[in-house]
């Protein structure tokens, strides 16, 4: 378009200078060899135009003469080189659907029709083409060779690396990524994967340090990156708790500022807090993590956290933590178990049944167990509560891709990833649909101790409760009488549980025998003798730090 309005604008201005030369009349004398020529001014002008527009035209012709074979050799290569990406753009589409046949046979042609060193990518053909295959020696090699090309280096790190993780070399893996990461620092799945191998390493510093990278070149948002980098802190504070508090009760309370709601940083402040004896602070940090996300480990730590504290100061403690996040089943059960060590049996059991009523679970029921073997020291209710707890769902723990832990991890222990654990129920199970569990709780509160049947405390059951192992969270002294209870058969008459039997009781049937009696010669024997009684403990006793 431009090259037009110049055109026209070129031919405007010969027009109007002819024009101008026509409405000046005068006369152009030239003597050349004893001639004189004289001729207007006009004709002059037009003979001046002539003689260029010869020139230029008989230019344009020597040069298309001198440059001719040239042209024709550069349309004849870029054909050539157009059908070469053409083939090597229809193999790429190819190996990207899986037609391994198309792809090689696209390859074969656009080798033949573009070199190597002009085009990297026929590299990258050849290798997706020898996976498709299943030829991974064969593509290992080509991302080799483009990782040797300064041009398609970091595409053949990339495919190194993918390589190593399906071979199931980790650390080979790794490496590459972290060169890749030195050439590139923007790329994505190379400083994720440096920053898992720093991780696995232990090296805190250093993942941190990748990460301010990952800030620094927008890879991470900002809450991202406050999540992410809480959870390094929290990393790094538990490996310094031991040897260096200092070192370990900074990064906690840095990682706490970052994000208040979680629970690993706030538990880790606390513990190192307490150690500094600065329990005051350490019970604010609490305060402040449990009103957003109320955890059993922040109930322990605030109602043990003092050595020095009585039963009493705990269970008050326990009060007046559940009043700053109410109606939350963690804080019932802190009441309940500080209860338990207080001796205050009736609040003990009072927010064992709130906490029930707000869902049945593994844990609420071993509180129950421990009232009734703190309290009466009858072991058939023990018993009782134990086999509900046994098919009751699981209780929370600390669970990422299958793998339960009892403690939180700052990255899977399966495949690196950073913060992938989460607080939740091992196994999911719906949850009875009605409270006949709670009406098991008020039956055992109002009868005042008197006999209970088996099958008539069946018939409190959810019809759902599905049996399954108790997690590794559970109290450890109830697990040996749960696995007892999982592996001791069934029957179908009733048994007393209760040991005090009143006159009026009908004599046992033949065969029935009490709960706590192991029998003669009954195959259950073993799974009987199992059943140890469980500590005047609480469930959740233990060192805290």
């Amino acid at each position: 378009m431009i090259r037009i309005l110049l055109f026209l604008v070129l031919i405007g201005a010969l027009a109007l200078g002819f024009s101008w030369l026509a409405d000046r009349p005068g006369e152009l004398v030239m003597v050349f060899g004893g001639y004189r020529f004289q001729v207007s001014v006009l004709v002059a002008a037009v003979v001046i135009v002539a003689i260029v527009a010869v020139a230029m035209l008989a230019w344009w012709v020597l040069k298309a003469i001198w440059t001719g074979p040239q042209r024709v050799g550069r349309y004849f290569r870029g054909r050539r080189r157009d059908r070469g990406y053409q083939a090597l753009s229809t193999g790429m589409i190819a190996a990207g659907a899986g037609d391994a046949v198309l792809a090689q046979k696209m390859k074969e042609r656009a080798a033949k029709l573009i070199r190597v060193d002009q085009e990297p990518l026929l590299h990258l053909l050849d290798a997706q083409t020898a996976l498709l295959k299943g030829d991974h020696a064969a593509a290992r090699r080509r991302f080799e060779a483009m990782a040797a090309d300064p041009e398609t280096r970091i595409l053949g790190l990339r495919g190194l690396y993918l390589e190593a993780l399906r071979a199931g070399e980790r650390e080979a893996a790794r490496n590459y990524a972290e060169k890749a990461v030195a050439l590139s620092p923007q790329l994505e799945w190379a400083s994720e994967a440096a920053m898992e191998q720093r991780c696995a390493e232990g090296d805190w510093d250093k993942a941190l340090t990748i990460l301010a990278q990952q800030k620094a070149t927008k890879q991470v948002d900002k809450t991202r990156y406050n999540r992410r980098r809480a959870v390094l802190l929290t990393a790094k504070a538990l490996s310094n708790l031991n040897n260096a508090p200092d070192i370990a009760r900074t990064s906690a309370l840095e990682a706490h500022a970052l994000t208040p709601d979680f629970v690993p940083a706030a538990a880790t402040a606390a513990r190192a807090l307490i150690r500094a004896n600065d329990i005051s602070k350490a019970q604010k940090i609490l305060e402040t993590t449990w009103k957003r996300n109320p955890h059993p480990e922040l109930a322990s730590l605030y109602v043990a956290g003092c050595r020095g504290d009585g039963a009493e100061d705990r269970l008050k403690k326990a009060q007046r933590l559940e009043k700053l996040h109410p109606n939350h089943r963690e804080g019932a059960l802190a009441i309940a178990r500080a209860a338990i060590d207080a001796g205050k049996f009736e609040i003990a059991r009072l927010n064992a049944e709130a906490a029930l009523r707000m869902g049945p679970r593994e844990d609420v029921y071993l509180v129950y167990a421990d009232i009734e073997e703190v309290e009466t020291g009858n072991q058939g209710r023990v018993r009782e509560w134990l086999a509900r707890a046994v098919r009751a769902p699981r209780e929370a723990a600390w669970v990422a891709d299958g793998y339960v832990s009892n403690r939180w991890l700052p990255f899977s222990p399966l495949d690196g990833r950073i913060d992938v654990f989460e607080w939740k129920a091992p196994v999911e199970q719906e949850e009875p649909a009605d409270l006949l569990n709670v009406q098991l709780a008020d039956k055992f509160r109002q009868e005042d101790h008197r006999s209970l049947t088996l099958d008539k405390a069946a018939a409190f059951d959810a019809p759902n409760a599905a049996g399954q192992d108790i997690s590794e969270t559970a109290p450890a002294k109830r697990v040996a009488s749960l696995a007892a209870l999982k592996a001791e058969p069934r029957e179908d008459v009733p048994v007393i549980i209760e040991s005090d039997v009143s006159e009026d009781t009908p004599p046992q049937q033949e065969g029935l025998r009490q709960p706590d009696d192991p029998g003669i010669g009954d195959p259950g024997e073993g799974a009987e003798k199992a059943v140890s009684a469980p500590s005047k403990q609480t469930a959740r006793g233990g060192n805290l730090f």
